[in-house]
């Protein structure tokens, strides 16, 4: 196997034992997990609404969640590839890997890392917590007389549930805090339009980019707003998941992932024309680390003046596609 060939293999192991990292404490949460055991007022309105079935199911979710970003981001990859020239192919245990593909595998990589930090916090808080939905009492059916007077102002923690139902709807009852329908629609959802946002440059309408962006952002509201009417969550419990899968996915996409990358900074612009000479006109590489395979890329710049190329990603090594610098008399 050649150096290159394992290189790659190492950053394949290391990305999927991350994901597993992340992963497990979720399986665990789901399996093994018991929420906090929170009491209630007899006279809490708010936990007296009756069950309801979910509009959007938690198949529903993972399906669209899921699928529907990783397609998008194949298609445009794809397209990407198709459209730019220049590819090479990438070189794995002596078999060539379209470029496409190996980006494809980057971005759902880093996609699918912030998917299980944002499930990971939302069950951390949810378990923690033990906020009570607000159809509990419907579902619970507590063993006690809350129509008597002197029941209606008292905090009951020591309780039993008297309805014929399985655990696992009672203990679903008690993690209403965060949504986790909210959370995850508002990560994946986000998370795509950002990509969107970096990758989609057709050109052949204006508002074309912008309307698929909106669509995916009512995909996430009209999910989390269903968790309010269907009794499945209180509303600070959907806002709370909507803030920490939007926070979370604009930190993947900031901090994680290189759809944006980092432009020379001010003071790297002025020391780069302190270094040439103000008679001559010179191209000096200002360059940015790539924050996800940490390579060091060129950014171009004439006379102070950077000149980003358009897909500064694609310019890693780690990638499968290079560009040439451009030349003096190309700039000029």
């Amino acid at each position: 196997m050649d150096r290159d060939s394992k290189y790659l293999l190492r950053k394949i192991i290391i990305d999927v034992a991350v994901l597993l990292t992340i992963g497990l404490p979720i399986l665990l949460f789901f399996l093994f997990g018991k929420p906090y055991h929170r009491g209630f007022y007899c006279n809490d309105e708010s936990l007296m609404h009756p069950f309801k079935e979910s509009t959007v199911t938690n198949l529903m979710l993972y399906i669209i969640g899921l699928f529907l970003p990783i397609t998008v981001i194949i298609i445009t990859e794809f397209y990407i590839h198709r459209s730019a020239a220049g590819h090479v192919a990438q070189i794995f245990m002596g078999h060539a890997v379209p470029s496409w593909v190996w980006n494809s595998y980057k971005v759902i990589g880093v996609f699918g890392f912030g998917a299980a930090s944002s499930q990971l916090t939302t069950d951390i808080a949810k378990y923690t917590i033990g906020r009570l939905r607000p159809h509990f009492i419907d579902v619970c059916k507590p063993n006690i007389n809350c129509s008597l007077p002197e029941n209606q102002h008292k905090y009951w923690e020591e309780f039993e549930c008297t309805a014929n139902i399985g655990s696992r709807k009672l203990k679903e009852a008690r993690l209403s805090f965060p949504s986790g329908h909210s959370s995850f629609s508002a990560y994946t959802m986000v998370f795509l339009v950002c990509y969107l946002q970096s990758q989609m440059t057709f050109k052949g309408s204006k508002l074309l980019r912008h309307a698929i962006q909106y669509l995916c952002l009512m995909l996430s509201w009209s999910t989390a707003m269903s968790r309010i009417s269907n009794y499945k969550h209180h509303w600070s419990d959907v806002l709370s998941g909507l803030l920490i899968g939007t926070i979370v996915a604009i930190l993947t996409v900031v901090y994680v992932s290189d759809l944006f990358p980092r432009q020379a900074t001010k003071g790297e612009t002025e020391q780069l024309m302190r270094r040439g000479s103000p008679n001559k006109r010179e191209v000096q590489p200002a360059y940015y680390d790539s924050t996800q395979d940490h390579q060091t890329l060129p950014l171009h710049t004439v006379d102070g003046q950077h000149l980003s190329p358009k897909e500064n990603r694609r310019n890693s090594p780690d990638l499968s596609c290079s560009r040439e610098p451009l030349s003096r008399n190309q700039l000029a």
